[in-house]
């Protein structure tokens, strides 16, 4: 419950226990009376588990590991955020050892307090006065206090004005009582203690009271566990939390005549509500599959209210369909729900595949201890479950499923001494502290900065350790020289990094020769390959204005489909780039020239190119005879078929032209006399125009049949065309 929503809340509740107090009518009771006894009416012991073990992944999660020792039948109160207990919830893994068992774990419900308090016999949700409360208990039985000792049942309260001074009326609360002697009327102002002769109804105030008492940090959440066993026993408890992502930095010495000093830490917070005192520190760079699942909210399923036949009213009927219909609706829901079963059983083979790892037999069966009926709980697949009885109990080796370079590789640091941090608290813990392998070099890459390289170094991890990911901080010379970053290294890898530019070396890059020619021609079923061979330099000049010799490194982008021809190898090849090692003497130039050659083919439709198109392949040296006389074939068969097509839309044309000329003589001839000379010319005219009309038609429809007969034959021939 947020701490806003019940705040004004507590404050009425915090009155009326100020009211109690003050009235003598409550005293808390001591910590030992709390707790519960067991069926043999032995009380249950309090413990305490100290914190021993921390493990913190680089996925945000921590496994957190209490280990201590419990005497009999015992009882481990611990606090939480209430923002934690899902986690909780979902990981926690309690062991009693040496022959204990697990009774019950449990935590404070996340239904508003109001609801809880309302379950009370005597209700403390709203701002209760003493009178309200005693107001709640008529009937009840109780013992007063005042100059005497009343005992007696309580009937009622009532308000009662009394004057005070000569002309001043107060209101009086008079509690009436039915004592053995019978009614009496008490002023509560005579009153000093009051006792509830009831002890069930007395128990149940104390609880209301004491579980308001702990509900004024609504942010806590308090988890009990109980403990039945006899003896002295060993207690583990281990959980999953979310955690901040612990973090390494790196300073890197470098000195001429030594090797390179790497000083690593691994910075650590403290985030939670205890203290981390002595405990054993590990972190780890594994990615476990983590998630939240809401466990903590209670989950109410509405039901529906049916009421009994014989009081139901009569209600507008709803007529249904008829059964051939109900029946089909039937068979179409049940298909449905067949294929929803379908497809979760195929996610959850899929999930299963993917996720499941085999543990077993004795790590889940009750029978294997600690748990009883509950089983035992684990962290995951790609998780940690700690040294000592959880690790030998719970967990096999855990094999890596991460990608090396995408998700990173699967390492831990342990901190051999003992941590304690406070908390709210970070730390910066020493990682690694030795010497490694180094040589000096300047890095080029013209997308960086087209005239000066870089600074920087080829890092030899010469440790036993692999350094996690992290930023580097660069002292040269006893002075700060730069910052760099470096990816995931294990032990014997090497990396090159840069920390600064290279002022004293200058890098000049043009591009220098560039040639593109066709090496061969061959047709294949209607289309035209063509092959050609490109060829493209580029010139770098590397001067060092410096007094040391350097070793300077260029990067020039890896473009797939081009094959270095000079120099033959690269000094270093990533996935993107060449690197090629260039020596620069103090004054002197030095040059670089990379060759590279690319052969790729150009597809060319047969169906699409022209004739003159067609011409400038013809008069190329590298085609064969074959290939040339393929082309002219296929010149002249395109050409035939150009004259037939030109030839029918020439009719085509006639035809239009005839049509406008049509339209233009009936204009003429709706405004003439039908016995005009110039009518019957017209008649005369538009005759010959239809005969001409139809010796163009016929004509069309020939030229269209021998252009299907062309075109057929030319694809005919394209598609048979294989000719080098």
């Amino acid at each position: 419950m947020k701490y806003s929503l019940c705040r004004p809340l507590l404050n009425h509740l915090s009155f009326a226990l100020a009211v109690l107090a003050i009235a003598g009518v409550l005293c808390l009771p001591a910590r030992a009376d709390d707790l519960e006894a067991t069926p043999g009416g032995q009380q249950k012991t309090s413990a305490e588990l100290p914190l021993r073990e921390v493990v913190l992944f680089s996925s945000g999660v921590g496994y957190f590991g209490h280990q201590g020792k419990v005497e009999g039948d015992a009882r481990v109160e611990m606090q939480f955020r209430a923002e934690e207990i899902n986690d909780l919830l979902k990981s926690m893994v309690v062991q009693d050892l040496d022959g204990g068992r697990v009774s019950t774990v449990s935590y404070a419900s996340k239904d508003p307090i109001t609801k809880t308090l309302k379950t009370f016999a005597i209700d403390l949700t709203t701002k209760p006065t003493l009178a309200q409360l005693l107001g709640q208990v008529r009937g009840q039985r109780v013992e007063l206090e005042t100059s005497e000792i009343i005992t007696g049942v309580i009937v009622g309260i009532e308000r009662q004005k009394q004057p005070v001074g000569d002309k001043a009326v107060v209101d009086v609360d008079v509690l009436n009582v039915l004592t053995d002697k019978g009614l009496r009327a008490v002023s509560l102002k005579e009153v000093s203690r009051i006792r509830l002769l009831n002890r069930r109804l007395d128990a149940e105030l104390r609880k209301a009271l004491l579980l308001l008492a702990t509900a004024h940090d609504s942010s806590k959440k308090s988890v009990t566990l109980d403990l039945l066993g006899e003896g002295t026993r060993r207690v583990t408890v281990g959980y999953i939390r979310q955690t901040p992502v612990w973090k390494t930095s790196y300073r890197l010495v470098l000195d001429d005549e030594k090797a390179p000093l790497l000083q690593g830490w691994a910075i650590v917070e403290n985030t939670s509500e205890q203290d981390w005192e002595n405990v054993r520190l590990r972190l780890i760079s594994g990615r476990p599959i983590s998630f939240i699942m809401d466990l903590y909210d209670p989950l109410y399923i509405p039901r529906p209210v049916v009421q009994l036949d014989l009081f139901a009213s009569l209600r507008p009927q709803v007529y249904g369909q008829d059964m051939a219909g109900a029946e089909l609706d039937f068979l179409a829901k049940d298909l449905k729900r067949m294929s929803v079963r379908r497809s979760r059983g195929v996610a959850k083979k899929t999930a299963k595949g993917v996720y499941a790892r085999e543990v077993p037999l004795a790590a889940t069966s009750p029978a294997a201890g600690g748990m009883g009926g509950m089983g035992r709980m684990g962290m995951g697949t790609a998780g940690y479950y700690g040294r000592g009885v959880i690790a030998n109990r719970l967990g096999e080796s855990v094999q890596s499923a991460a990608i090396a370079g995408e998700v990173g590789e699967l390492f831990q640091y342990d901190i051999e001494t003992p941590v304690t941090l406070t908390r709210q608290k970070s730390a910066m813990l020493p990682i690694v502290n030795a010497k490694v392998k180094g040589k000096k070099v300047s890095i080029y890459n013209a997308s960086v900065h087209a005239k000066h390289p870089l600074s920087g170094l080829r890092l030899t991890n010469a440790t036993d350790l692999h350094l996690m990911q992290g930023p580097i901080t660069v002292f040269d010379g006893g002075v700060y020289a730069g910052d760099a970053r470096i990816e995931d290294l294990p032990p014997g890898t090497e990396r090159l990094i840069s920390y600064a530019m290279d002022l004293d070396t200058e890098v000049s890059s043009r591009p220098k020769d560039s040639s593109s020619a066709m090496t061969s021609i061959r047709l294949y079923k209607g289309t035209m390959i063509v092959t050609r061979k490109s060829a493209r330099s580029r010139e770098y000049t590397v001067k060092n204005s410096g007094s040391k010799p350097k070793t300077v490194l260029v990067e020039q982008p890896i473009d797939h489909g081009w094959k270095l021809m000079a120099p033959k190898k690269p000094t270093e090849k990533t996935r993107d780039r060449y690197r090629f090692a260039v020596e620069a003497l103090p004054g002197e130039p030095a040059k670089l020239v990379v060759s590279e050659r690319r052969i790729h083919d150009q597809h060319v439709s047969l169906s699409n190119v022209n004739s003159d198109d067609v011409q400038v392949y013809l008069r190329s040296k590298v085609i064969s005879r074959k290939v040339k006389d393929a082309l002219a074939e296929v010149i002249e068969r395109k050409q035939a078929l150009s004259e037939v097509i030109r030839q029918r839309k020439d009719r085509e044309a006639q035809i239009a032209e005839i049509d406008k000329e049509q339209r233009r003589i009936r204009d003429n001839m709706g405004r003439l006399n039908r016995n005009s000379e110039l009518y019957k010319r017209y008649v005369k005219k538009f005759s010959n125009q239809e005969d001409t009309i139809e010796r163009l038609r016929e004509e069309i429809h020939g030229l269209k049949e021998k252009e299907n007969e062309l075109r057929t034959s030319l694809d005919r021939y394209l598609k048979g065309l294989q000719v080098e």
